[in-house]
Order: structure tokens, then sequence, then C-alpha cells
């Protein structure tokens, strides 16, 4: 497989099934975004962490992946015309979400009680999950335009409801592993 192929030299890309869209096409966006995603996954797996968060990180960055190729995929291109799927790109499922809501509940079960806003920060570590569950927002919004406009499976878009979620919950777990201060966000009282 060669990395370069010369043919998005005239700012356009091939999606999976072979229509070319201009690179700046929110399924573009989309599924860009969800690679950025995946890259900021794969750095706080990266960080010493436990051998537990990482194997779940890296379980997730697989989801990532599928979500990818969903949201990398023309939708008339998918199905053949009898109704077979013509492309092998894997489903997210309801039970995909249920791990996430599975290993959120253990977390946060485990957390002192929120009781106000917390900003990010605090350590290093903590503060790549802020910023992944941010750009897992921001993930979520363009898939959600992307839906408006062509629709895919729902499952993708609750999938990166709860990751953002998930990731929450993972920086006040490391937060508190790591023992680092969580400072809340007490808003100044107005005379």
């Amino acid at each position: 497989m060669k990395i370069y192929t010369k043919t998005g030299d005239n700012g356009t890309t091939a999606l999976f099934g072979g229509t070319r869209v201009p690179k700046h096409h929110i399924r573009i966006e989309s599924y860009g975004t969800v690679d950025e995603l995946n890259s900021w996954l794969g750095l706080i797996r990266d960080q010493n962490i436990s051998k537990s968060s990482r194997k779940e990180l890296l379980q997730i960055q697989e989801k990532i992946f599928t979500v990818g190729a969903i949201l990398a995929t023309d939708p008339e291109k998918a199905v053949l015309k009898n109704g077979k799927e013509r492309l092998n790109i894997p489903k997210i499922s309801n039970e995909d979400i249920g791990v996430l809501e599975k290993a959120i509940d253990v977390m946060d079960g485990k957390l002192p009680q929120m009781t106000h806003f917390i900003f990010p920060g605090g350590h290093t570590t903590v503060s790549y999950c802020h910023i992944a569950r941010t750009v897992c927002r921001r993930a979520e919004r363009m898939a959600t335009l992307l839906h408006e406009a062509e629709p895919f499976d729902e499952l993708v878009l609750s999938y990166l409801n709860r990751l953002s979620d998930y990731l929450f919950v993972l920086a006040r777990k490391l937060s508190h592993e790591l023992q680092a201060s969580e400072i809340k966000w007490i808003p100044e009282k107005k005379n």
C-alpha cells in the first residue's frame, strides 16, 4: 500500500465506496475529528496510568476506528441494490455503549460526589483527558450535523455522547489516583 497517491492534490478525497468529496466536506470533518480524538486517546494511554485503564482505552480506540469507518462511508455505496452490505464495516452496538456506561459507573462509584463544575487541569494526564473530552464533543457535534444531512446508525451518536462522559469521569479518576487537586468553579457573587 503506497502512502502517497497524489489523488488528493486537487482538494478532494475518496470515501469508502469510492465517492470523491471536497476535503472540507462535513463527512471529512466528522471522521477527521474522530481521528484526532483517537490520537488523544493514544496519548492518554501512553501516560503512567493503570494497566486496566490502558486496556480500556485500547478497546475504545478500536471502537473509534469503527466509528471513523462508518462516518467515512458513502451511505449510497454501502448497500447493494439487493439490500446486502457491500462493504464489510463493523457496527457500533448497544453492548458497546453499555461497556462505557459500566466503566463510568465503576469509576464514579469510587469518587467523591461532585458538587460543582471543576476546572480542567491539575495534572498533565488529567488535562489530556479533558482535551480528549472536548475533541469528543466536537466530533459529536460534527457527526450530528452530518447525520441531519446524510443519516447513519444513531448508535454512533450515542457512543460519542457516552464516550465524552466516560472521558470526564476518567479525568476525575486520574485526578484522584494522581492526587491532583480538583479546583471547583464557584461563580463570583455580584453585589
